[in-house]
């Protein structure tokens, strides 16, 4: 008999935790598979690693990881999948947005052969404008900046097949996008229209900062095109400084007037200045976007641990890393 395992990041989300619960497993009573629900604690402030542990005691399938302060949600969607025992883990997250309803379809299609299956956020999003259309903008960015294809307007809302979990456990980088990784590794993928539901409790925990983080994330661990436009701008600029350096000294020269104006009118100070804090600013974009390059490469040589655990609630391999 196959094994789903139901993997959940949860940081400060005490409040839904219980009635998720009730919820997957009305769901799971319709599976003909046995089924693991995982909940990744990160490092939250509130009841929940005490209300896991409540489940646990009443339901063995129950079981938990705590980390021993907040390492981020995409962290924590990699430390569950590492500790996933099942021939397919479901990711979704603990704020009952993402339906448990919705799961039965997605064994479906990996029934049908499909190994990774993942949820297509529909547009009618109960979020503020900005971030809706924010979000919207990066996937479409974002697809035409990679090798691979990226699935557009999708979460981490996701089946993948055991295969797909292995070699997403391989990967080493620290800095990871879980999405972006899942489509690169390959493997058959398909889509499923779902609408997100409306947070029951507590306020979200991808602030528009942290999104944007994530963004600046996922661009800077698949593409190097900033690279190549920094160098592209830096070519035109060059070539523009050339044409117009040749045009003033011609100028000079025959002291013809363009738009009744001669270099030999006014001094050149204000356009001096100007064209210095123009470089200068394209200057420190161009430093700002390799010192994002940099960073990375200096966080992957520490090879630090993703996360640290304080705390395992129904595991029996302790030895598990």
């Amino acid at each position: 008999m196959a094994s789903i395992s139901i993997v959940i990041p949860s940081y400060n989300e005490g409040n839904n935790i219980d009635a998720l619960y009730k919820e997957l497993k009305g769901v799971i009573k319709g599976w003909k598979e046995t089924a693991e629900i995982i909940f990744v604690d990160d490092g939250s402030r509130d009841r929940s690693l005490e209300i896991i542990k409540g489940l646990n005691k009443k339901d063995k399938t129950v079981k938990a990881l705590s980390f021993s302060r907040n390492f981020g949600h995409q962290t924590a969607v990699s430390a569950g999948i590492r500790f996933a025992s099942g021939d397919a883990v479901i990711v979704m997250d603990g704020d009952l947005q993402d339906r448990p309803e919705e799961l039965g379809q997605f064994i479906s299609k990996w029934k049908e052969g499909y190994q990774v299956v993942y949820a297509v956020r529909r547009m009618k999003r109960k979020e503020g404008f900005i971030k809706k259309w924010a979000s919207w903008g990066f996937y479409r960015l974002f697809s035409k900046m990679v090798s691979f294809d990226i699935p557009l307007d999708s979460g981490d809302f996701c089946l993948m097949d055991r295969a797909v979990v292995d070699n997403l456990n391989s990967l080493p980088e620290s800095n990871r996008f879980v999405r972006g990784l899942r489509s690169w590794v390959g493997f058959r993928q398909v889509g499923v229209p779902v609408e997100r539901a409306l947070r029951t409790d507590g306020s979200p925990k991808y602030t528009f900062k942290k999104s944007l983080g994530l963004a600046a994330n996922a661009i800077v661990s698949f593409s190097y095109i900033p690279l190549n436009y920094i160098a592209y701008f830096g070519f035109l600029v060059a070539l523009f400084t050339f044409f117009a350096s040749f045009f003033v000294i011609i100028h000079r020269i025959i002291g013809f007037k363009v738009f009744g104006y001669s270099p030999q009118d006014l001094p050149g100070y204000a356009s001096l200045m100007l064209a210095i804090l123009f470089l200068g600013g394209v200057q420190l974009l161009a430093l700002g976007i390799v010192g994002q390059y940099i960073g990375r490469i200096y966080d992957e040589t520490k090879h630090r641990p993703l996360f640290v655990v304080k705390e395992r609630v129904g595991f029996k391999d302790k030895g598990l890393k």
